[in-house]
Parts: structure tokens; sequence; C-alpha cells
């Protein structure tokens, strides 16, 4: 039934871009099977314990019961087509989420109604916020102990946004949650028959009217607000129809102004296809998103391209994945224009025109072949060489979109091969790995001619060498994790830099002066060229900010990377035969160096985020247990029986923390980390880390 319309051709209109997103076990994988079979994409449910899920395919997901990565799926509901994305909720997969949000229309963030905003919900709702995406709120597992939708609503509020908008209010509570009443339509909905398929609209239960009323007003008065007529008619006291109701709903939500609230438990069949209906209701068209804003080649020149099927090519590559099946896949949005099988296409970012092969819409881990794909619509390549980032446009038009920025790793881990030809094998492979996740880095320790592999957490890791040996075949031993520490200076400094070399005939020459400044966490790097008078030509000053990039990669300290400062390249000398760009750049690197031994340089260490939820009764052990780990507890909150603790944490200290905090609780406590931000190591660690670079 549903495979006949992936053919038929969807106005822009018709067309939404959603993400499921949320902190992990809050429902995301479950409520999008629910939504599959709902719309005839599937013909039965999936079970995330069974290993069954459609978008949960690899081995390592089912086998864990977590989503690893972003999958992909088109489903059919009402005459309107969606693209789903389901996304990982654990923060090791962030940058999945990340990269889903750059190209999404709107999305639908799940909380687990027993618990409420989670520490990921924050982060994903913070990451949808940097991309002004609109949203819907699905507070979900209502059936559950301890499911609470008003204070769940009530944590939205405190945590997130007072946008928050209910417009359904939940039948009953926990085991005796049957429904939900539409505050829209002021019906009551039930979910019957097989697997819940089928809706009945009943009167709202009496002792819920009062309730009902009061908060139908309170949305109301919301609607009101988002036209002038409808506030004069509201005023009046007349009362607004269900069409302007949906009407101001719709733009209140697109403008992000709020935040429509639904409930549910998918796990029991009751909400998804109501939640189905407010996605075509009030999620975004690509038409209803401002034009996609871009700058054209080789110019400061900005251009604004509408959602248009017959403008020029826009497209941004944002995801790549190696399929067993077809090999490197390229997933990309179209946001002008149409993209065509076997066409050319200009890559803008690399500057290389190449050939766009096969074009496939993914259904998870199934693959369907079109032959070309238009404006607000997403889909995968077969052929390109587009990393995650690129533009793909047409060489009349040249354009590039905005590059999407990722966290960068906090920890690392050695890797070995086993034998030699695994020695030979195992660059390819992590190069498709780079090339898949650019939360992953890799380094070579020159000196003890190993490989470390960093990202975002051990789980993170932990799942790339399993999918190295499951996928490519590729046996690896791994060392312990190591952290990502970084170096940076203290005080500005003003040095000289010489590079000259007398070998008979042409020699070589470079001088260099320049000022370093730390600059404030996280503001990365700055080089400014202030030379005047000639006295280095300006040909040279490239390759001076190349030798203080290729400098900084290995501090003085301890050999880690040097982050969060300025360099001022104010003067120098030349010489009109023996120098040469080579000769700057040694003269750069030469003066980093000094200047991180002048400036008392020191180090950092990534601090995580970390929340524990624990029974009250182990509380005083697990906030003692995480002050001994150089832990600053940020505070306490009772929910129920459980407490949850926040703190900050020095990465170094917590490695098998998930595991110690177990045997602490009798298995009954859980914690999640994510990166904060990097803060100094005190003085007798860095002695230690520094004496171990050092041995």
């Amino acid at each position: 039934m549903a495979e006949e319309t992936t053919n038929k051709k969807y106005p822009l209109e018709k067309i939404r871009n959603i993400g499921i997103i949320a902190h992990i076990d809050a429902g995301k994988t479950t409520t999008t099977e629910r939504i599959l079979f709902y719309t005839g994409k599937t013909y039965k449910i999936g079970d995330i314990d069974d290993g069954t899920t459609v978008t949960d395919w690899m081995d390592q997901e089912r086998e864990r019961g977590i989503t690893i990565q972003a999958a992909a799926i088109t489903c059919f509901w009402k005459d309107h087509r969606i693209n789903i994305i389901d996304t990982p909720g654990h923060v090791d997969f962030t940058a999945e989420v990340e990269r889903s949000l750059r190209v999404l229309d709107g999305g639908v963030i799940l909380l687990d109604g027993s618990q409420g905003v989670e520490p990921q919900s924050e982060t994903v709702y913070r990451q949808a916020q940097k991309y002004d995406v609109p949203l819907l709120f699905f507070i979900n597992k209502l059936d559950k102990v301890g499911g609470d939708f008003y204070m769940s609503v009530e944590s939205i509020a405190e945590k997130l946004t007072d946008k928050g908008l209910p417009i359904q209010l939940p039948i009953g509570r926990e085991g005796d949650f049957t429904g939900m009443i539409d505050l829209v339509k002021m019906r009551a909905y039930k979910f019957e028959g097989e697997l819940g398929k089928e809706v009945t609209e009943y009167d709202i239960p009496e002792d819920l009217l009062e309730k009902a009323n009061n908060y139908r007003k309170k949305m109301m008065e919301k609607v009101a607000e988002s036209d002038n007529k409808l506030i004069e008619k509201y005023l009046s006291g007349e009362e607004l129809t269900e069409d302007e109701i949906r009407t101001g709903l719709r733009k209140l939500t697109i403008n992000t102004d709020i935040y429509p609230i639904y409930c549910g438990t998918s796990l029991q069949n009751k909400g998804a296809q109501k939640l189905l209906d407010g996605v075509i209701d009030y999620l975004p068209s690509p038409k209803d998103k401002p034009p996609v804003m871009g700058i054209k080649e080789k110019s400061d020149e900005h251009i604004e391209l509408p959602a248009d099927e017959n403008g020029p090519l826009a497209a941004l590559a944002f995801k790549v994945q190696t399929d067993p099946y077809v090999g490197r896949l390229t997933y990309f949005r179209v946001y002008s224009g149409k993209a065509t099988a076997g066409s050319y296409i200009y890559n803008a970012t690399t500057g290389e025109k190449e050939r766009l092969g096969r074009i496939i819409l993914m259904h998870a881990n199934k693959r369907e072949d079109v032959k070309e794909v238009s404006a607000g619509e997403i889909a995968a390549a077969i052929g390109t060489k587009a990393v995650t980032g690129d533009t793909l446009c047409s060489e009349d038009n040249p354009i590039l979109l905005d590059r999407i920025s990722f966290a960068k790793p906090v920890i690392g881990v050695v890797i070995e091969p086993k034998s030699k030809d695994d020695r030979d094998k195992m660059g390819e492979v992590v190069k498709k790995f780079l090339e898949e996740d650019p939360t992953l880095e890799v380094k070579a320790n020159q000196e003890t001619g190993q490989t470390i592999l960093y990202g975002m957490g051990e789980l993170h890791l932990e799942i790339i060498v399993d999918r190295m040996k499951r996928e490519f075949k590729l046996e690896v031993n791994t060392g312990i994790p190591q952290v990502a520490y970084r170096e940076t200076f203290r005080n500005p400094v003003d040095v000289e830099g010489k590079y000259i070399r007398q070998t008979g005939g042409r020699g070589q020459y470079g001088h260099v002066l320049i000022k370093v400044e730390p600059l404030e966490r996280g503001e990365g790097f700055e080089f400014i060229d202030k030379v005047v008078g000639g006295s280095i030509p300006k040909e040279y000053v490239p390759a001076v900010e190349k030798g203080i990039k290729e400098a900084a990669e290995n501090g003085t300290i301890a050999g880690y990377p040097l982050v969060d400062f300025r360099v001022t390249l104010y003067d120098g000398s030349y010489h009109e035969v023996d120098s040469s760009e080579m000769a700057f750049k040694m003269a750069a690197i030469e003066a980093l160096r000094k200047a991180q031994r002048a400036s008392d340089s020191y180090l950092l260490e990534p601090i995580m985020k970390v929340e524990v939820v624990v029974p009250e009764e182990y509380m005083g052990d697990v906030i003692g247990n995480l002050s001994s780990k150089r832990s600053k507890i940020e505070g306490t909150q009772t929910r129920g029986k459980a407490v949850i603790i926040s703190a900050k944490a020095p990465l170094a200290e917590m490695f098998g923390y998930t595991t110690e905090l177990r045997g602490m609780t009798q298995g009954r406590g859980s914690s999640t980390m994510e990166p904060s931000h990097y803060q100094e190591v005190p003085a007798n660690i860095a002695e230690q880390i520094v004496s171990g670079a050092q041995s």
C-alpha cells in the first residue's frame, strides 16, 4: 500500500522533514516503530528487546537496545510525505543529532513521563535552538509507575523553556492511563482494536472537564496572540473556530513562539496517530522555512535561495555512511533545485566537479532507487566523494552553505593491529570511520609508533572498535582509555623566530616577530596579519600561519594540542634570494615553541557534566564517592523515591564509573555524562601527567 505512494510527487507544502530526538531510553525508536506501523510502512511492530526494530538495524544497536546511527525513513500520512530521522539518545553519539537537526525542518522531543526533562533532553533542546528548529514535545511512557504528565510539563518550564503549551491532557494515570483529551477539538480519544489502530472519539469525562477548560483557556490566549484579527475576536467574547485555532497554533509553532505538548505511551500503542496529526498540523514544510543562506563562491556576497525545485541546485551533505551492500553513502538535503541520478554536480567546498551516481531513498537499511530528488527532500547518493558539511550545487551557480560544527573529542584509546595483514588494512578502515564520523580524530604518536583514536566517550570508542571487527574483519588490540588533554598560554608574550641555514649555494632565511595572547575557553585559534611596509612579502604569510598551526598540534609541556590563543604576526625580515615558504614556516614553528616556554603555559583537562540518579538511601555514599573524584557537586533534587545528583567532574577520574556506581547501589543507580568544558589541571595532577608523557 504505502510503497506505491513513494513514487508519487508531493508538493512542498505536503512534505515534513522531522527528527525524533530525546534522552536515551525515552522511547524514540519505539515511537518511530508505531509511526511506521500506523502509516502502513511496516506490517508488524518491531520490538527493541527482541531486536526487531526497523531503524535500529545495526548489530550493536540490537544487542544494546540503543540507537547509534541516525536512521532515515520515509512514510506517508493523510496525503503527506514525512521524512523521519530517528536519532541516538546516548550523549556519545550527539553528533548524529547535531547533523540531523542542521538539515531538518522540525523535531519531536520525547520525554519519559516518569522522569521529565533529563540531561540529554537539555542537550538536544539546545541543539534545536541553535538551528531554530520548531518542536513538538511528546510526553511518553505515561503508563509507567511514576508517569506524571503535569510534572513533565513543569520540568519543561523549569529546565528548558516557558514556551511549552499543552494541547492534550492525559486521561488516567500510570496503569490507568487510557487516552487523552484534545484541547483544540475538546474531545476525548482512546485507542482500541489490534495494536491500537482504531482511534475512538468520545465526550470528555465529567471529572476532567473543568481542568480541560482551564488548559484550553490558556491555549486560546496564546492562539489569539498570533494574529490581530484573532485578538479582537477573542476579546469580544466570540468563539474561535477549529481552523482558526490550528492556523494560530501552526504560526506560533513555526515561529518557535510555542512548543505544543502531546502525551501518550508508545509501548501500549496510545498516542502515535495523534502525534502524526500534530506533525502535519503544526510543524513546518520546507516552504514555511526561511530561504537557505549561502555565500557566492570566491566572494563575500550573500545569497538567499528559497525552496524551489526550479531554482539552482543547492544541497548539503550531512552524513557519510559505509553500507555493507552498496559501499559509501552520502546523505544530503536538497534546499533548492533538483539533483538527478547520473548527472554532474559541483562540490563548492572542494572545488571539484563529480558525477552523482545513484540516488536512493533510505528506509533505514533498505534502499530504493529514484531518478531525482527536489528541493525539500532528503536522500542518499552513491558515487560522490562529498563529506559531512560539503555543499553540492551546479557549476553555473556555485554557492557555499554553512558547514556543520561539531564538538571536539575528549577521550582516546590506543589501537594496534593484531597482525601484519591487519596493519595494512587498519589505515583504510580508520579513514572510512573518519569520513563517517566528524567527532572522531586519529593521531599517530611519532615516538612510540602507536595510533590513538579519539572520540566522545568510552561507549563511542567501544562501538567503533566493535564495528572494525564485525564490518571489516579487522582485529585490533586496544589500550586503556586516555584523556584528551590540551595546553594553552597563561600570559601574552612577544617572541622572535628565526630559521637561517647556509649550506653553500642557496641558503634558507625566515624571520618573524609574533605576539601570542591567550583567549577565553572554547574560542579556538585566531591568526592576524599586521605586517606593514613589506617587511615580510604577502606570499610568505600563509606559510607562517601554517607553521603556527603545525606547531600547535604538539605543545611543549606534554605534547598535547595547543588551544584558545591568538597569534599576531607584526614584523620580520626576508632575504631576496634565500627566503622561502619552508623557511618562514620553520621560523613560525620556532617562534610558537619559544612563546609557550615564555608564557608559563599550562594543561587543560575535560570536565564532564554528570547526573546520577540513585535511591535516597545511597545518596551520602554516592556524593562522598564523587567528591573523592575531584567533583564539584552542583545540587540535588528529589524525584519520587530517587535523588538526582548534579555534578561537574574531571573525565580522568570517571573512567569505569558506571560499573563502580552499580556496585555501590546494588545495581539501582544510573548515570549520564557529557562534555561540559575544559579547565586548568591542578598542579600536582599536572606533574603526574607531564612525567607520564615524558617516561
